[in-house]
């Protein structure tokens, strides 16, 4: 499983990122501007990720947005739905705005606050059958 922390708090995503290593390579990106190049880049050299954890306020680009382009790019790409990256939004927000957003107008997965622990990432990669 390839995976892409997108997180601006440096702690957070780290820890997301020790997380998800013990399952494959994990990349990160510090906003959602390098969110969307990081999904570009791995799609144009054939290496695509298969889940991306992204919070939702971050500076430069947030993550609805962020996520708003990838998804964009998935349908511009044509890439069928079970090759998609299964995206995670994860963030202190729960406010049903932000989660009607992320998933109605977004496109995730999945929507998770923090704080995260591990057994709730585990339990989601394997429903998602990542792992």
């Amino acid at each position: 499983m390839k995976s892409l922390v997108v997180e601006d708090d440096f702690i957070s995503r780290l820890v997301l990122q020790k997380m998800l290593l013990p399952y494959g390579p994990c990349d990160a990106a510090v906003n959602g501007k390098e969110a969307v190049q990081a999904f570009s880049f791995a799609i144009a050299e054939k290496h695509p990720y298969d889940l991306i954890c992204m919070d939702i306020m971050m500076p430069e680009m947030n993550g609805i947005d962020a996520l708003k382009i990838i998804q964009g790019k998935i349908a511009e790409l044509g890439i069928k739905p079970e090759n998609e990256p299964k995206i995670i939004m994860v963030t202190a927000l729960d406010t049903p705005k932000e989660v009607i957003e992320a998933y109605y107008k977004g496109g995730c997965t999945y929507y998770l606050t923090k704080p995260i622990n591990k057994s709730k990432i585990i339990k989601l990669l394997s429903e998602m059958e990542l792992v």
